[in-house]
């Protein structure tokens, strides 16, 4: 059946960036025939996270922890998260930011399911920026260059 895929059967592929963020993923999404829904398995080694801390405006996330034990941090909060665990991150602003972090010396793996909802932007705690994009066109800038007039540059 085209719709039903084994986690044994996908092929993972490797991402670092820096230090701290790197993972093995697979985009489940389009093996089954998803539509409406973006689906990942990603396992995290030891002292990494996926991405960074964050928050959606459009889109919501659901994480279900398969195996291992690390830390959430949601909005201005942290909880030590284990397999079985079950975390929603609905569409909000910095209250609803959230990362999950391989604090363990083990593996950590869990399937990632978000809305595919266009257009997005989603705001980093951390370091100040935004980012909105479509899946067309994407632009990053930073919360700290303040307010642009609507009018700016405009002729």
């Amino acid at each position: 059946m085209r719709n039903v895929i084994n986690l044994d059967e996908l092929k993972l592929e490797h991402g670092a960036k820096g230090d701290k963020f790197e993972w093995n993923s697979a985009r489940i999404g389009p093996l089954v025939g998803a539509r409406d829904l973006r689906y990942s398995y990603d396992v995290l080694p030891p002292g990494k996270r996926a991405c960074p801390f964050h928050s959606h405006r459009a889109q919501e996330e659901v994480f279900f922890i398969v195996s291992g034990t690390g830390t959430l941090r949601y909005g201005s909060e942290t909880r030590r998260i284990r397999a079985g665990d079950i975390i929603c991150c609905p569409v909000g602003g910095p209250d609803t930011a959230h990362q999950i972090v391989n604090d363990s010396d083990g593996e950590l793996a869990f399937l990632s399911i978000s809305t595919m909802t266009d257009p997005e932007i989603c705001e980093y705690p951390d370091s100040g920026k935004i980012i909105a994009y479509d899946g067309k066109w994407r632009h990053s800038t930073e919360a700290a260059a303040g307010e642009v007039d609507y009018w700016k540059g405009e002729v």
